[in-house]
């Protein structure tokens, strides 16, 4: 089965996948996300074969796509990245390597997620012998880093951009991950007690460790583009840091079972440990493995830091609303209250109330 034939059989899956808010902006912008994402896959997927006589044993090759990875539900934070370039009025050609530049960012991320903590969240599937996961994440990474270089050799030759604007790209796509990277070096082997206050969590921690990636997809107009609007440019970037830190604190409560196992910053661990040290033997007590769900022992703290996320999130998609990405200022707390299940985080409803 070819790439497009699964795209295609996915067009009615979305139809019913997709959420109350999901119209105008955001409709084309997820279609074009989608369209920048098939193009990446099949990119990745040429590079992706070992040379003709090789042993069956040690070949690699493409593997399968799940029909699922075109889901709404798997693409909403690309949908919005997507939308800030037709909120910039930006043209269709640049605006079409930003959404490719932008999943390439999705694949680095995810490969090295995968790499620091030992998961296997698949984002070009990749068939070779054995169990490795390993091996499949570099080999992942370094079909993308060759992708890049493609896509802005291609962009200079159709004259999207110039040459100078490909090799600030090549330099910038790096550039702007390294303080995401260098404070994800800072939690391997643990951290050392005592936690920071919760404050500092948020607002340092966080904000390079994930804030900072929901300013990747500026990554493109901040290097070529010179006519946009900087206010309301300014403005989305206010906003996806601040969405982006409300869906860190979301993560950070459905984890709690495995930082505190592995001894990483948390903002729940960080309150407890400040603000309600009595709960510490109750988390002793209950948490056993790292796929614990500690949040559901732990009422009060992941309550107050649900509140304090969907607050953050339901602020942001307001000002996205005023910004033009298409969506009433009353749908925000709906919107905001959604991620709670695309971040499997359902049986946390309680805390919305």
């Amino acid at each position: 089965m070819t790439l497009e034939s699964i795209v295609d059989q996915t067009t009615q899956t979305r139809r019913r996948d997709a959420l109350p808010f999901f119209g105008g902006v955001l409709r084309k912008a997820f279609s074009e996300h989608i369209s920048g994402m098939r193009d990446v896959q099949q990119r990745c997927r040429r590079y992706l074969h070992s040379p003709a006589g090789t042993p069956a044993a040690y070949t690699v090759a493409p593997d399968r796509i799940s029909p699922a990875t075109f889901k709404l539900r798997r693409n909403l934070f690309s949908m919005l990245f997507s939308a800030v370039y037709h909120v910039l009025d930006i043209p269709r050609e640049r605006r079409f390597l930003y959404v490719q530049l932008n999943y390439l960012f999705r694949i680095w991320v995810t490969s090295a997620d995968n790499l620091l903590d030992a998961e296997d969240k698949v984002v070009i599937p990749v068939r070779m012998q054995g169990q490795s996961r390993t091996m499949r994440q570099v080999v992942t990474l370094m079909a993308a880093d060759r992708v890049l270089r493609e896509l802005l050799d291609e962009a200079v030759r159709s004259d999207t951009i110039n040459a100078g604007a490909a090799d600030r790209l090549s330099e910038q796509t790096l550039r702007c991950l390294l303080p995401s990277a260098a404070q994800e070096a800072g939690e391997e082997g643990g951290i050392t007690s005592p936690r920071p206050l919760p404050e500092f969590v948020l607002g340092t921690v966080h904000r390079y460790k994930t804030g900072i990636l929901f300013h990747v997809p500026f990554v493109g107009p901040d290097v070529v583009e010179t006519s946009i609007d900087r206010h309301l440019l300014e403005q989305i970037q206010e906003a996806l840091m601040n969405f982006g830190l409300g869906c860190q604190l979301l993560d950070d409560i459905r984890d709690v079972a495995r930082d505190w196992i592995e001894q990483r910053h948390n903002y729940v661990l960080s309150l407890i440990e400040h603000q309600h040290p009595e709960l510490l033997v109750r988390l002793r007590e209950s948490v056993k493995t790292v796929e614990d769900r500690a949040y559901l022992v732990l009422p009060g703290p992941c309550a107050e830091t649900a509140q304090r996320a969907l607050g953050l999130m339901t602020d942001a998609l307001t000002l996205l609303g005023r910004c033009g990405f298409g969506f009433a200022p009353r749908t925000a707390r709906r919107m905001a209250t959604s991620m709670l299940n695309v971040l499997d985080l359902g049986d946390l409803r309680y805390a919305t109330s």
